[in-house]
């Protein structure tokens, strides 16, 4: 059944604005998605009513804020099918969960000789922690190569593939071109080596359906404001043999299961990763997110966010002077472009003065815009809430600035 797109868009206050005199279109979902007024509420409605720390207290505040937390473990484990809540520690976001696996994955199990593998594709947050402990180990950062469309060279990858690698860190789908990198076999070939798998899933679970016991991944990050949820939040999903055989992230409280001053026991799963007092109401706002995307089910929000991709494309590529950058066949509904001859920045600026919000830059991609011979892109991403009409209103206006330019 097709979604009533407008009635999703009335959950969203901020989207009923104008910009500069003209009705908000925000094309910039890859950066960040609205938040919905359930959300929004769940954040007031905590400190209105539920404000206490929690896990520790033995009161009703307590008690309560203990459990709606928790609840979002349970449906962040149902949301990427992990086999237990334990697996699912709350990070900062995407980043830290990265950071999280390079410093303690890093500290125990890369050494001297060793090689770690990753993609041109990724973002900066998957490209410096990993130089950092290559660094610092001696270890060997392997780049695998992508093609003109911006997709992997997979030949390419599987001879840097050997007994040395230890890790292989990918991007799901790329924040900058959209590209759907095919993980699966990807995770297959390095398994063999015997080599661990992380997965950033920073675009990817907000457009397609996660499932980390499927596709064996042995860590997972993501970003709830990626999905609809609070900034400053993530999870790091890893399976639990590996978490287990990790130390820990940061020492303090909730970590511990004793403090003495000669030595200091550890916490069990998830707690050991979970040093001090945690962003409890944006975890609980975080749940009323992803039963926001329950309720319209992954399935038909892509097939929305696809159409959307599709009909840009088309309409886009008729323009004169219209330069796609990443054409993979595989795509998230991400649409990088340049318009011939002027700076994306500029692009931007006059795509805003008619009220369209894009990105534009290296988009944290300074490598992958290297590779291109490009300063950056101008980048269109779509969300749910957005409607063929406003598309329209980005190829119309993307026209006209390209007209320009070919006329000066």
């Amino acid at each position: 059944m097709a979604l009533d797109i407008q009635k999703i868009r009335a959950q969203f206050p901020i989207l009923h604005q104008e910009v500069n005199g003209k009705p908000l279109i925000y094309f910039d979902n890859a950066a960040t998605t609205q938040k919905p007024q359930e959300v929004i509420d769940a954040l007031s409605n905590y400190y209105h009513t539920d404000n206490s720390n929690i896990h520790r207290g033995a009161h009703t505040l307590a008690d309560r804020a203990t459990r709606y937390y928790e609840s979002t473990r349970t449906l962040l484990k149902d949301f990427i099918n992990a086999k237990e809540e334990a697996e699912i520690i709350f990070t900062k976001g995407t980043t830290e969960g990265i950071n999280l696996v390079a410093s303690c994955f890093g500290k125990k199990f890369i050494e001297q000789g060793d090689e770690i593998i990753i993609s041109t594709l990724e973002h900066h947050s998957n490209i410096v922690p990993w130089q950092i402990l290559c660094e610092e180990k001696g270890a060997k950062l392997n780049i695998i190569p992508i093609n003109e469309a911006g997709e992997i060279d997979f030949e390419a990858f599987e001879n840097l593939l050997s007994s040395k690698t230890k890790l292989v860190s990918i991007v799901h789908a790329s924040n900058a071109l959209g590209t759907i990198n095919p993980v699966e076999k990807i995770i297959t070939k390095a398994h063999q080596v015997g080599a661990k798998v992380l997965l950033d899933g920073a675009q990817s679970s907000s457009h397609l359906e996660i499932d980390v016991q499927a596709l064996d991944c042995d860590f997972f990050v993501l970003s709830a404001h990626k999905l609809y949820g609070p900034t400053g939040l993530g999870i790091l999903y890893g399976k639990r043999e590996v978490l287990d055989a990790m130390p820990p992230y940061q020492g303090g409280g909730e970590m511990i299961k004793e403090v003495t001053f000669a030595k200091t026991t550890f916490n069990e799963l998830p707690f050991k990763f979970e040093a001090g007092t945690p962003n409890i109401a944006d975890v609980i706002a975080f749940g009323k997110a992803l039963e926001f995307i329950n309720e319209l089910g992954k399935k038909a929000i892509k097939a929305h966010e696809d159409e959307l991709l599709s009909y840009a494309s088309a309409e886009l590529s008729k323009i004169n002077g219209f330069i796609p950058v990443g054409t993979a066949k595989d795509k998230v509904s991400v649409i990088s472009f340049n318009i011939n001859g002027m700076h994306p920045f500029d692009v931007g600026m006059m795509l805003d003065a008619n009220g369209i919000a894009v990105r534009t830059g290296h988009h944290c991609t300074q490598p992958l815009m290297q590779r291109f011979g490009i300063e950056g892109t101008v980048r269109a991403s779509f969300a749910v809430y957005n409607t063929k009409s406003e598309v329209d209103a980005l190829v119309a206006s993307v026209a006209k600035i390209a007209k320009l330019k070919n006329k000066s």
